[in-house]
């Protein structure tokens, strides 16, 4: 269609000076992205990282023993081992696969031995079935004192941060306190009090596990989320001064919705990068007070005081402590490479 003559200082475009796209052009212009959500676009982002998704998978494969192993290795944890009732002084210190010699006779008869898969420690106990609990004990720990921070350190965190003034000036100061706490001592001592005060016997888990980690389950509770406590604070403090927290405020909605709704989604990244790299401190701290002794009652197993009763045979048998040595290293690196994983994942500031 022919145009207007168009004039000097006319703002009418000469469609003469135009070429019709193409349809090549037209498909390389289609830009058709995805409906995606935070979640999933930090989930996609993680499965390219190849050490998060090993992390990943050595986990599940540690779950997996731990949960199914106990249902199938006909053993336990504080079982000395015997042949048709009579105990088996021969089994000590046996090496991966190896059979006693009463154990020998039996199977020579037609019976039937389920093999030491890690042989046997010096009271003639399956050594496999003992690094599973232990594994167990040490996930437990690292779970729950995770969980722990988690609450504790996002509830103060989100008040201090949200309040501010002498509210968080104060709060910060106890923050400061705690920290300066040594925690060690502070498990000996509730760990030398509660043994005298506390009865577990009617509690079937933690009569098991003793007052030593009762003593350490507190300290959690009391002085492990004040790191937690300070990420959170500082990243409320920078969020709350945007305008939809003033423009939620201009409408009265109350603090706590506020924060429930619109700050801690806006913190999410944070705390799940904190709380993943918890789980690894965690173990490592039971690790190395069950080490030194501090950790879970006898008979009850711990990666930490398996290696320190290994610690004595090790020149004579040296698999006995480089076996929980190894799923230590192994459960601790999996959760910080998952942990970095995850915050490069999920933490905005490192997108490009």
């Amino acid at each position: 269609m022919d145009t207007a003559k168009k004039n000097l200082l006319s703002t009418q475009l000469d469609l003469s000076k135009f070429v019709k796209a193409t349809d090549e052009e037209k498909r390389q212009a289609e830009v058709v992205s995805e409906s995606t959500t935070f979640f999933r676009d930090g989930m996609r982002k993680l499965m390219k990282n190849p050490l998060a998704v090993g992390s990943i998978i050595v986990l599940a494969l540690i779950l997996l023993l731990i949960i199914f192993a106990p249902m199938i290795v006909p053993y336990s944890y504080e079982e000395i081992l015997s042949v048709n009732g009579v105990r088996d002084t021969g089994a000590k210190n046996l090496a991966p696969f190896e059979y006693s010699a009463m154990e020998q006779a039996y199977i020579a008869e037609g019976g039937k031995v389920f093999p030491h898969i890690m042989g046997t420690d010096e009271l003639s106990r399956d050594y496999f079935i003992r690094v599973v609990y232990g594994t167990r004990v040490s996930l437990f720990v690292g779970i729950f004192a995770s969980l722990v921070v988690l609450v504790i350190g996002v509830l103060y965190g989100s008040i201090s941060g949200y309040a501010g003034g002498k509210t968080d000036l104060i709060m910060m100061r106890i923050v400061d306190i705690i920290y300066s706490l040594p925690d060690l001592l502070v498990i000996i001592l509730l760990s030398v009090v509660l043994r005298e005060t506390l009865d577990l016997t009617s509690v079937p888990l933690l009569s098991d596990l003793g007052t030593n980690m009762v003593s350490l389950f507190i300290v959690f509770g009391l002085l492990y989320w004040v790191g937690m406590a300070r990420l959170v604070r500082a990243e409320i403090l920078s969020i709350k001064e945007n305008e939809y927290i003033l423009a939620a405020r201009s409408i009265g909605a109350k603090p706590g919705h506020i924060i429930r709704t619109h700050i801690l989604p806006n913190c999410i990244s944070v705390i799940i990068i904190a709380t993943a790299l918890q789980i690894p401190s965690a173990i490592f701290t039971e690790s190395y007070l069950s080490f030194l002794g501090l950790g879970v009652a006898l008979p009850m197993p711990s990666l930490g005081s398996l290696a320190n009763s290994a610690r004595q045979g090790m020149q004579s048998n040296p698999l006995k402590l480089v076996l929980p040595a190894v799923m230590i290293c192994l459960v601790v690196l999996a959760f910080n490479l998952l942990g970095d994983g995850l915050r490069d994942a999920f933490d905005p500031k490192l997108k490009k």
